[in-house]
C-alpha cells in the first residue's frame, strides 16, 4: 500500500499524505514504518527523516529533521541559522545577564521638537542590549490564564527593551512561531527538488502530546505556511490519536492498525526460519501470544538447541537468552538491557570481557533498532530482560548501574572541559545533558531512595534552564520509577510529566518540587530562585522578592540570589537597593561577570555612565568572550557621545561573532548619531543582508533617510519594517513623522493612533500626534495629547516644552511661563528653554526679562544660532546697539551649515531667510527666500518657517506688510507642493 504511493500522483484529491500506524507494543509498527523508510529510499529521490521520543519538543522534532536531511545532502539551511540565533540569544538569557536600555533611535525622544534637545530627553534615549531574563522559554506557562494578556504585554514590553531587534524580541517570545514558517521554506525548497519527502514520527504515544498541535497545525492549517503537496507524514505509536486534536481531521488519516499474528501467518515465519519441530512451534506460539516481535526473536534463535521445553511460566526472554549457545553473548544481551540506548562505548563498559567484540552481534539481533549511530532496545525485551535481572540478583543489579552511572560521569566530566561551571550553562550542551539524564538515571535504578534527592535537584536545573530539559528530567524519572518498580519514582515522574503541561507550568512544577522533603538545601534555595525569576518575568515582582528572602534564609551566602534581586529592584525602580544588592553580590562572587553587568545597568538606568561603563568593562577583563557585556558597553558609549569607544566595541564584537547582526547594525547606529549618514546606511544595510527579516536595522535605515530628507526611501523601510513585525510600534511611529516631514498629516494622525493602540501608555506617540494637531493648528486636541502624554511621565521634558509653545501660540502666556520654568528648575543648563521663555516674555512685553534670559542662553550655547537670534530681537526692542552684532553672529552661524542638500543644510537656509526678515534687510530676505524655495524643501519644513515669522510679525508690527510678501510666497509654495 504504501509503495503504491510512489506511483501517484501526490496532486490527487485523495492522495494518502498522512499514514498512523498503531497498535499493542511489539506488534511490529517500528519494523514496519523502518521497511516504508527503506522502501521511499528505493527511489533516487526520496528523502526521508526518522523522529523518535529523543524529542521533547517541537523545536527539538524540528532540528532532527533538519539533521536527518542534512545526512542526504539537503540541508535546512535558513532554518539552520535561526536556530543558531536563537540558541545564542538563549545563551545570552542563561548567562543571567542583565541587560541594556533601547538603543538611541528607539522609540520616544530621539527627535525632540525645537528648539533643541535637552540632557534630560537625551537621557531618556535608551539603549538595546542583547541579555534576556532566563527561563523565557517557559514564559507562556509562567502565568494562569486569567493574566496571559497582561503577562505577554509585559514580556513584550520587556524583552523589546532588552533585545537588540524585534525579531529577537518574537524569536525569544515565540520561537516556534518564528522558526516554524523558515522550517517549512526550507522544507519547501527539498520539496521541490525531490520527488518526495517523506517525515516519519515513532514512538508517537510518547512523543503526540508535546507533537500533535504543531503536526496538526502544519499539516492542516497555514498558522506557520504551507506543507508541500509531495510530503509525506507517517505516524506510529500504540494509542490512536487525539481526537480532541485530530478529530476534525481523522477522515484525511490513512489508518493502518496492526495485530497480533493470526495463528497461520506464525507458523509461515517459523517455517521461514526453519523451525518445523510441533513441539518448538507450540512453544514459541505459547511464549510469543503471536505477538510478532517474539515470533521473530524467538524463531532467531537457535532452532538446533535440544533444552527442555521449560517451564510453563517462563517468559520468551528467558526462552531467547536459554537458546543463545554462548555463555558471554547470553549476559552482554542481559547486560545491554540496562542503558536506555547504547553505543560501542557504552556496550564496552558493561558487557563481559570475553564479549567484548560482540557490538555487531547484538545490533544484528530481532528486538535492537538503530538510530543515528546508536541502538535501542525494544521496550517489550528491555522491561522483562531489566526485570529478570532485577529479580535474579539485586547486588549485581545495583553493581552494573553503578558502573554505568560512573562511566557516565567520567564522560560528562570529559565532556565539560571548557564549558566553565555556571549552573545556568546546563543543558545548553547536548552530549553534557545527555551524560548527565543517564547518569541520574542508573544511580536512580542502582539507589532509589539515596539517588532521589539528587535527581529532584537536577530537577529543578532542568526548569531553571527550560520546560523541554524538564521534559527530559520527568521521562527519566518515570523510566526509572517503570524499570525499578519503584512507587515514589514513578510518583514524581508522574507528577511532573502532569505538571508540566498545565497551566503556569514553571511556578507549578518549582513549587511542587518545594513541597518535596527529598530536596535538599541546595535544591530548595535553587528552585525558590528559579521561581522568583519566573515571577518577575511575569512582572509580579513582590513575590519574586519573597522568594529570593527565602532562598537567602537557607544561603546566606547566595550571589546568584542576591543580584538577581538586584535585577528585581531595578526593574522596580528601587535603584539604591538593587546596588546594595549587586555590590553584596559581588563581594561573595568576585568573578562572576554577569553581576558586574547587572550593576552596570543599574548605574547606567540611573545615568552614571561612567560607573556603569567601569563595571562593563569589569565584566569583560573576567570574560573577554561577553559579547553582551560588549555590545551593552557600546551602548552607554552611545549615550555618553563617545562614538569612537562604541564602535571600537563593535568592532571587537564582530572579532568575536563576525556574522553578528546586531553589532553591525549598532556600528551603523553610531555613524548615525554621528551624522555619518552614507556610512550608517551602508552598516544598516550590511545588516540586513546578514539577516534579511532583522525589522530593527531595516527601521532604523529608514530613520536615516528620513534623517537626511530621503523621505520616498525612508517609507519604503517603515512599510517593510512593520511588514516582519506588525506590532513594532516605533517603526510606525517614525513612519508617522516621516509622513508628518511631508505634510501628509491625516496619514501622520492615522500612523500614531495605531501606534496608541498598540501601546496606550506610549506617551512618546501620544505627544507626537499632539505636535501634529499643533502644526495642523489644532491647538485644543494638541494640548489635550500633551496633557496625557505628561500624566503617563511627568518627567518628559520633550511634552512639557512642546505644551509651552503651544500655550504660547494661543496667547496663554503665563501657562507657557509655568511649564518653562518647570523645565529649567529641572535643568538649569537647558538653554533652549531658557530661550523659549525669553520668547514668552517678548510675546508679553517683558523686554528686559527677555533679554537677562536670552543672555543666559548666549552664555550657556554661544554657537546656536537661534539664541543669537533671538538675542538680537531682544535687544533691538530695547534700543540696544549691541543687536547687530548678534545679528551678524547668527548669520554666520547659519551661514556656515547652510552647505548641501541636507536637512539641516535646509533648516538653516529657512533660518538665513528669518534672520534676514528681523535685521530687516528685505532684498537679502528675498534672495535667500528664492534659494530656501529653489533647494526644494520638504513640505513640513516651510509651515516651521512660517510659524517662527508669525511670531516675529506680532513682535514688529509695522513689519507685517514686508514678512506677509515673503509668507505669501512661501504659502503658495506650499501650496504647489501640495
Amino acid at each position: 500500500m504504501f509503495r503504491e504511493t510512489f506511483a501517484r500522483d501526490p496532486e490527487e484529491m485523495n492522495f494518502p499524505y498522512l499514514f498512523h500506524v498503531h497498535g499493542n507494543g511489539g506488534v511490529g509498527k517500528s519494523t514496519l514504518v523502518r521497511q516504508w523508510e527503506t522502501a521511499a529510499r528505493e527511489h533516487a529521490s526520496v528523502v526521508t527523516a526518522f523522529v523518535d521520543d529523543q524529542v521533547h519538543d517541537a523545536l527539538e522534532a524540528m532540528e532532527t529533521v533538519s539533521a536527518r536531511l542534512s545526512h542526504q545532502g539537503h540541508p535546512l539551511k535558513k532554518f539552520d541559522k535561526q536556530l543558531a540565533i536563537y540558541r545564542q540569544r538563549r545563551h545570552q538569557a542563561e548567562s543571567t545577564a542583565p541587560t541594556a536600555q533601547p538603543a538611541p533611535g528607539e522609540p520616544g525622544r530621539t527627535e525632540p521638537a525645537p528648539p533643541s534637545p535637552s540632557s534630560t530627553v537625551v537621557a531618556q534615549v535608551g539603549l538595546v542590549g542583547l541579555g534576556m531574563l532566563p527561563g523565557v522559554g517557559a514564559f507562556a506557562g509562567a502565568v494562569d490564564p486569567q493574566q496571559v494578556a497582561l503577562g505577554a504585554d509585559r514580556m513584550r514590553a520587556l524583552l523589546n527593551t532588552r533585545l537588540r531587534s524585534h525579531d529577537d524580541v518574537q524569536l525569544v517570545l515565540n520561537p516556534l512561531a518564528a522558526l516554524a514558517p523558515v522550517f517549512l521554506e526550507d522544507l519547501a525548497d527539498v520539496a521541490e527538488r525531490c520527488e518526495r519527502v517523506v517525515l516519519f514520527f515513532d514512538v508517537y504515544e510518547r512523543t503526540g502530546p508535546v507533537l500533535d498541535a504543531w503536526l496538526q497545525s502544519i499539516v492542516f492549517r497555514e498558522d506557520h505556511g504551507s506543507l508541500p503537496v509531495n510530503v509525506q507524514i507517517v505516524l506510529s505509536g500504540q494509542l490512536r490519536l487525539d481526537t480532541r486534536v485530530w478529530g476534525d481531521h481523522l477522515g484525511d488519516v490513512t489508518e493502518v492498525c496492526l495485530e497480533v499474528f493470526t495463528e497461520e501467518e506464525a507458523r509461515t515465519l517459523l517455517a521461514t526460519h526453519g523451525v518445523t519441530d510441533e513441539q518448538r512451534i507450540e512453544l514459541i506460539l505459547r511464549l510469543s501470544g503471536r505477538l510478532p516481535l517474539l515470533v521473530d526473536m524467538l524463531a532467531r534463535s537457535d532452532t538446533n538447541s535440544h533444552d527442555s521445553i521449560g517451564d510453563p511460566s517462563e517468559t520468551a526472554v528467558e526462552r531467547f537468552l536459554k537458546w543463545e549457545p554462548d555463555e558471554h553473548r547470553r549476559q552482554a544481551a542481559l547486560a545491554c538491557a540496562l542503558p536506555l540506548q547504547l553505543d560501542e562505548d557504552t556496550y564496552r563498559t558493561i558487557a563481559p570481557e570475553a564479549a567484548e567484540d560482540g557490538y555487531p552481534w547484538l545490533r544484528g539481533l530481532a528486538f535492537v533498532s538503530h538510530q543515528a549511530g546508536r541502538c535501542r532496545y525494544h521496550d517489550m525485551v528491555r522491561t522483562q530482560m531489566l526485570r529478570l535481572q532485577r529479580t535474579q540478583s539485586p547486588a549485581r543489579w545495583q553493581q552494573q548501574h553503578t558502573r554505568l552511572a560512573d562511566s557516565f560521569k567520567q564522560w560528562r566530566l570529559t565532556s565539560e572541559t571548557g564549558l566553565g561551571t555556571n549552573p545556568n550553562e546546563y543543558g545548553e550542551d547536548a552530549a553534557r545533558r545527555e551524560h548527565r539524564l543517564n547518569e541520574s538515571y542508573h544511580r536512580l535504578c542502582a539507589h532509589p531512595h539515596t539517588a532521589l534527592p539528587d535527581a529532584l535537584f537536577q530537577a529543578v536545573r532542568a526548569i531553571d534552564h527550560d520546560i523541554a530539559t524538564l521534559r527530559h528530567w520527568a521521562q527519566i524519572l518515570s523510566q526509572a520509577g517503570h524499570d525499578t518498580e519503584s512507587p515514589s519514582l514513578t510518583s514524581w515522574g508522574q507528577r511532573l510529566a502532569t505538571a508540566v503541561h498545565q497551566s503556569r507550568a514553571s511556578i507549578n512544577v518549582l513549587t511542587l518540587l518545594l513541597g518535596a522533603p527529598e530536596l535538599g538545601n541546595a535544591g530548595r534555595a535553587l528552585a525558590h530562585t528559579a521561581r522568583a525569576r519566573e515571577h518577575r518575568v511575569a512582572g509580579d515582582y513582590e513575590r519574586a522578592l519573597a522568594d529570593y528572602a527565602a532562598a537567602l534564609r537557607i544561603t546566606p551566602d547566595a550571589a546568584r540570589a542576591y543580584g538577581s534581586r538586584g535585577e528585581t529592584y531595578r526593574l522596580m525602580g528601587r535603584y539604591e537597593e538593587a546596588l546594595s544588592n549587586h555590590t553584596r553580590a559581588i563581594e561573595i562572587n568576585p568573578q562572576a561577570s554577569w553581576i558586574f553587568a547587572a550593576r552596570a545597568q543599574t548605574y547606567q538606568t540611573m545615568e552614571r555612565h561612567d560607573e556603569a561603563i567601569t563595571d562593563y568593562t569589569r565584566a569583560i577583563e573576567i570574560n573577554p568572550q561577553y559579547t553582551w557585556a560588549i555590545a551593552a558597553r557600546a551602548h552607554t558609549y552611545l549615550m555618553m557621545k563617545r562614538y569612537d569607544d562604541a564602535l571600537s566595541d563593535y568592532a571587537q564584537a564582530l572579532e568575536l561573532t563576525p556574522q553578528a547582526d546586531w553589532a553591525i547594525a549598532g556600528r551603523g547606529e553610531s555613524y548615525r548619531l554621528m551624522g555619518r549618514y552614507e556610512e550608517a546606511l551602508t552598516e544598516y544595510t550590511r545588516a540586513t543582508e546578514t539577516n534579511p527579516q532583522y525589522a530593527w536595522a531595516i527601521g532604523h535605515r529608514g530613520e536615516t533617510y528620513r534623517l537626511i530628507g530621503r523621505y520616498e526611501e525612508a517609507l519604503t523601510d517603515f512599510n517593510h519594517a512593520i511588514e516582519i513585525d506588525p506590532q513594532y510600534v516605533w517603526a510606525i511611529a517614525s513612519r508617522a513623522l516621516t509622513y508628518q516631514a511631508i505634510q501628509r498629516y491625516e496619514d501622520t494622525l492615522t500612523g500614531f493612533n495605531h501606534a496608541i493602540e498598540i501601546d496606550p501608555r506610549a506617551d512618546w506617540a501620544i505627544g507626537y500626534r499632539g505636535e501634529t494637531y499643533r502644526l495642523m493648528g489644532r491647538y485644543e486636541e494638541a494640548l489635550t495629547d500633551f496633557n496625557h502624554a505628561i500624566e503617563i511621565d511627568p518627567q518628559y521634558v520633550w511634552a512639557i516644552a512642546s505644551r509651552a509653545l503651544t500655550y504660547r501660540l494661543m496667547g496663554r502666556y503665563e501657562e507657557a511661563l509655568t511649564d518653562f520654568n518647570h523645565i529649567i528648575e529641572t535643568d538649569p543648563q537647558a538653554d533652549w528653554a531658557i530661550a523659549g521663555r525669553a520668547a514668552t516674555h517678548l510675546c508679553l512685553g517683558r523686554y528686559v526679562d527677555a533679554v537677562i534670559d536670552c543672555a543666559h542662553a548666549v552664555e550657556l550655547n554661544p554657537e546656536d544660532g537661534r539664541n543669537q537670534r533671538l538675542y538680537a530681537v531682544a535687544l533691538s526692542l530695547t534700543g540696544s546697539e549691541e543687536a547687530d552684532t548678534y545679528f551678524r553672529a547668527a548669520i554666520r552661524s547659519y551661514a556656515s551649515i547652510a552647505v548641501g542638500d541636507s536637512p539641516k543644510a535646509m533648516s538653516a537656509r529657512g533660518d538665513l531667510l528669518i534672520t534676514y526678515c528681523t535685521v530687516p534687510n528685505w532684498d537679502r530676505a528675498t534672495a535667500h527666500c528664492d534659494a530656501f524655495l529653489s533647494a526644494g524643501p520638504a513640505p513640513g519644513l516651510i509651515p516651521v518657517v512660517l510659524e517662527e515669522l508669525s511670531f516675529f510679525q506680532e513682535l514688529f508690527p509695522a513689519m507685517r506688510p514686508e514678512i506677509n510678501l515673503i509668507a505669501q510666497r512661501l504659502r503658495d509654495a506650499l501650496g504647489r507642493q501640495s
